[in-house]
Parts: structure tokens; sequence; C-alpha cells
């Protein structure tokens, strides 16, 4: 009935998060979309956003993949459904509530190609000594990308945790990379692996860099 009548007009409930404040799940056009106060975080815009990252990718080579940042699972969704990729998934979500979204409002659930880590991503990359052959780094709270997402630190240990021909998915920014720390932070990821490429306006509001091969 909420698919129905979501045609008509949205319909919106609200869940409190410690990290990302009111969160609205709500039902528009027939499909349910999470939100924070001003972002789209899953099943909307951002889904949209990373499917373009993966669509510069050959998933056929592909046999591990680390999300960092999950929220409510729109990019497994997208790996599964419009990629068909079938290989094993670890997806980081620091939110506790907002896994608890994931598997109620929208079925991700933890099974044997899909393992689910409530750690902060930082931290998890810090320790992580598994190699992946794609990251995704989709970090933000609400509209902005946490500083220490930003440090050299973090990006050395993402670049230490993807394989040798493996490729990494930033979502960087809402709107052009305008910020000093971004241009810097792009500059240092060039120098460390060998090909990375910039694109600008996708879904005409994010920013995009995927690097790839050392």
């Amino acid at each position: 009935m909420k698919r129905l009548l979501s045609y008509i007009y949205p319909i919106t409930k609200t869940i409190n998060s410690t990290y990302s404040g009111p969160l609205e799940i709500t039902w528009f056009n027939g499909k349910k979309h999470l939100n924070s106060k001003n972002a789209n975080y899953s099943y909307g815009s951002l889904q949209r956003i990373l499917k373009f990252g993966l669509e510069k990718i050959d998933l056929s080579k592909i046999n591990s993949v680390l999300v960092l940042g999950m929220g409510g699972g729109s990019v497994i969704e997208t790996l599964r459904e419009d990629f068909n990729y079938t290989k094993h998934i670890d997806a980081v979500e620091i939110d506790p509530i907002i896994i608890a979204i994931a598997n109620t409002e929208f079925a991700i659930f933890e099974s044997k190609t899909l393992s689910v880590h409530c750690v902060d991503a930082f931290d998890f990359i810090k320790t992580n000594k598994k190699k992946f052959d794609v990251i995704i780094v989709d970090l933000f709270i609400d509209l902005t990308v946490p500083n220490k997402v930003l440090s050299t630190e973090f990006w050395d240990n993402v670049i230490g945790s993807k394989s040798s021909k493996g490729s990494i998915i930033f979502n960087a920014s809402v709107g052009d990379l305008k910020n000093n720390t971004i241009n810097s932070l792009t500059n240092y990821i060039k120098a460390k692996v060998y090909k990375v490429d910039i694109h600008k306006n996708v879904n005409n509001t994010n920013t995009i860099i995927i690097a790839s091969g050392l």
C-alpha cells in the first residue's frame, strides 16, 4: 500500500541516529530511500553516483570488494542486481542504527558472500590485513566527508589494502573540487597509484575519483 500511495505523495518515517542525526526512510514514486537531513544516504542519487563509478571497472575480474560506508546498502544491491556480482563483499558501517535499517528496511543481511563490520572505517582500514580488488570509499556525515577520511594516514591504509591490480572508487565531495584539502589529497593519491581519473558533477552533484593499478 505504501508503495502505491508514494506515487501520490511521499511517505516518511524518521529514526534518530547518534552519528547522523535524524534519518528519514521515505517511500517516493514506488521506491524506498534513506536520507539524512540534507543528503541521500542510499537508494536515490547516491546509488546512481556509485553505479557510475562501478561502470568504469571490469567487475568480471573482481573477486573481492570492500565498501567503506555501507549506509542502507544500495551499492550492494547495485553490485548484485546491476552487475551480477556474486562474490564476497565486506561492508563497513560505523552506525548500528543504519545497519539495522539496512537489514529491516532494505533486506541487506549478512551471508556467506556479505560480511558487515560495525566499526569506524578509519580503524578498520588501519588494522586490515586483507587485499581487496575494489575498495569503495563513501564516507559522509550528512554532506561532509570527515577530516580523518581526508588524511594521508587513512589513504596510505586504503592504498595498502588494494590488490596490485585493484581499483578504488572514492565519492570525494558534493560539488566541485574546490577544497584545498581534497585537491592535495587527489595529488597524493596520484603519486601513489598508476592511474587516477577525476569525474566531476556526477549526477550533477558529486565528484568521483577512481584510482587503479600500482
